[in-house]
């Protein structure tokens, strides 16, 4: 069954990754390039990107005509001491996407958006081996149960104060990354408290097939991230010893139709459980690179519409 999809996109696109990275575009010109690129939503980016004032935002966006599909907790959800400013963004970053034009919800979406996506980051250890499952150090028992209690915490709040559902983002370089983590954070949380946002790039990464592994685990999949992987810049960088978003920089990531990624068996795979809502897709890169941006994004919308999206 074919339930509507929407195509949507996110600051990451224009190298949004580091609020701190002095490169970073404006968050204006990112809202501008999005409507111009023919995207009627997209994320908000990492905590602190856009402004949490909600008149500033909701007249840049009604300007643009573009919704907020999901707000976003990008940080270290590991140590114990974090989770007041966890909750702090869950609060601050719930408040503003819940008071924003919302979202329609279509048909064969399990819930409204905007989303909160979480994703543990911040592990030197972690980083310099994300791609590398036999390589990377995983979390003493101790430290993943911190972890869990920890996004616990965020979905409780998000879910029971705000209405909002989290969705947890394996993502490489984090301590939620390769197939074990995934299957042992979706045992260690419960499915009415979070569901996934998978992501077809950041699971070819990190050896995952993205067709099994989102039938394996499509009662808990709630929304989705596309992207797609440079098949001869993914094995250069494998033999070295490279952080994710240097790997980024590389272009490692590349427009969607391009790479490895078999998007016409997604496509099958979709319309066969008939996902509906939104899709959100990215190309994470270097923010000094971004002069081909609207470029990619239009050849990533063209391949995606001529497989069916």
């Amino acid at each position: 069954m074919t339930n509507p999809i929407t195509i949507t996109t996110a600051p990451c696109c224009w190298g949004v990754d580091d609020v701190k990275n002095p490169q970073l575009p404006d968050w204006e010109k990112v809202l501008e390039e999005a409507k111009t690129a023919g995207f009627g939503g997209l994320e908000l980016g990492p905590y602190g990107y856009l402004p949490l004032d909600r008149e500033l935002v909701t007249e840049a966006l009604d300007r643009h005509h573009l919704k907020i599909v999901a707000g976003t907790i990008f940080d270290d959800l590991v140590s114990p001491e974090k989770r007041d400013n966890l909750l702090r963004q869950t609060d601050e970053i719930c408040t503003l996407i819940t008071r924003l034009p919302k979202p329609e919800t279509h048909a064969g979406q399990r819930y409204s958006a905007p989303y909160l996506t979480v994703m543990d980051w911040g592990h030197d250890e972690r980083d310099c081996a994300a791609g590398h499952t036999d390589l990377a150090p995983r979390l003493n028992e101790n430290a993943w149960n911190g972890m869990v209690d920890n996004i616990r915490a965020i979905a409780a709040l998000a879910r029971d104060k705000y209405g909002v559902r989290v969705t947890i983002h394996p993502h490489a370089g984090g301590y939620i990354e390769f197939a074990d983590e995934l299957e042992r954070i979706v045992a260690d949380i419960p499915a009415d408290l979070a569901g996934l946002c998978l992501d077809t790039g950041h699971l070819t990464y990190s050896a995952m097939d993205p067709v099994s592994t989102l039938r394996r685990y499509w009662d808990r999949v709630d929304y989705l991230h596309f992207k797609d992987i440079d098949a001869k810049v993914y094995r250069a960088v494998m033999n070295e010893r490279i952080r994710f978003f240097d790997a980024c920089a590389k272009g490692v990531m590349c427009p969607i139709g391009r790479g490895s990624i078999d998007y016409p068996a997604i496509r099958t795979l979709l319309s066969e459980l008939g996902y509906g809502g939104y899709i959100t897709i990215e190309q994470e890169r270097d923010p000094r690179n971004t002069g081909g941006i609207l470029n990619d994004l239009a050849a990533s919308r063209a391949f995606l519409a001529q497989t069916g999206f």
